[in-house]
């Protein structure tokens, strides 16, 4: 005989099959906002279909990636600010992208909770659709799971998958950076969507609260701030720009993800106070007691994004990232190593 008298369902094991229903229902429009050509059918179906229009390359090359948001999200809960973190997740894939010169396509999110508030996952996908706009890509499906046990309460967790497409001649390539390369910097929107484990604990040891004032806001307005998309000027910068390679500047900051993008055989010289640190690094370095290194190798201190150019081209790139409304610095320069080690970044 069965322990249990009243009949058990999924709702009772507490998953809303209605809410999720209620949420791909509603998050259908947002979806199809973002189609591009190319977009087959629409939400709803096993998988999302896109149909590569191989007319326009000679030797296509598709490009694959996926990330998260991380610990971003705890401040995300905390606040109950959901709108913006979507752009976060689809940043952290297209930027990583682009840095092969390739062209993003479309978009895909997974978005696990311990109990769905439809409102709050419609929050969420609307920023990521907005952040298809602004990469140009294509939302094209996903998957929303309600999980219970394994997150506690409202807890929640996003992944992103995107791919994108570039033609192999025009696909960058490690070999094309040399000595004499230029590095120009593009500034970062804030602290972007890495670090914050970092952060977190800045904020626990110096008794710190979200809703200080800060840089006329607040603090925990300034720290969502979403991750800055480069995807449309770059692209535009790839047309007219001699570009050897670039980086995006994530996990490891500017000391780990340059070296990712050059040959053996050259470093990377960046010269001290080529640009500004954004006071919000400048807060944490000094709540937090946090060295120089540390600072450099965690977060972006205000470069989000890297581009190599030809040093014939730099003054030409500057001028261009400035039309195409990004702030853009002149960080330094590719060198020959003395030795054919690792390449590295060295402050001078």
């Amino acid at each position: 005989m069965p322990n249990q008298t009243t009949p058990l369902d999924y709702k009772a094991a507490g998953v809303n099959i209605d809410a999720g229903n209620e949420l791909v229902n509603r998050i259908k429009p947002l979806a199809k906002s973002t189609h591009i050509p190319g977009v087959l059918g629409g939400l709803g179906g096993f998988g999302g279909l896109f149909a590569l229009d191989l007319q326009q390359y000679k030797q296509p090359i598709l490009v694959s990636t996926t990330d998260g948001v991380g610990s971003k999200l705890c401040l995300s809960n905390e606040l109950q600010r959901f709108d913006t973190i979507g752009i976060d997740l689809v940043a952290m894939c297209v930027n990583d992208i682009i840095v092969c010169g390739a062209k993003p396509l479309f978009f895909l999110d997974y978005f696990a909770t311990g109990h769905l508030r439809v409102e709050h996952g419609y929050d969420i996908v609307s920023g990521i659709a907005a952040g298809c706009k602004m990469a140009g890509a294509a939302l094209l499906g996903g998957e929303t799971a309600e999980m219970p046990g394994l997150y506690q309460g409202e807890d929640y967790d996003l992944a992103g998958f995107s791919v994108g497409i570039v033609e192999r001649e025009q696909m960058m390539q490690a070999s094309n950076v040399k000595a004499g390369d230029v590095i120009i910097g593009l500034a970062s929107d804030g602290v972007h969507s890495n670090g914050f484990s970092l952060v977190r604990k800045i904020i626990e040891v110096s008794g710190s609260a979200l809703h200080t004032p800060f840089m006329n806001s607040t603090l925990g307005d300034c720290l969502l701030t979403p991750t800055r998309i480069y995807v449309q000027p770059i692209l535009k910068a790839l047309e007219q720009l001699q570009i050897t390679g670039m980086a995006h500047i994530t996990g490891g900051g500017l000391l780990e993800n340059i070296p990712r993008v050059l040959p053996q055989g050259v470093n990377a010289v960046i010269h001290n106070n080529s640009w500004a640190w954004p006071d919000v690094f400048t807060w944490l370095q000094q709540q937090g007691n946090v060295t120089t290194q540390e600072m450099l190798h965690t977060f972006n201190c205000g470069i989000g994004y890297v581009v190599i150019v030809a040093q014939n081209d730099a003054k030409k790139a500057l001028q261009l990232f400035a039309e195409l409304g990004e702030s853009a610095y002149c960080l330094g320069e590719i060198v020959k190593a003395k030795e054919n080690g690792t390449p590295e970044v060295i402050f001078a």
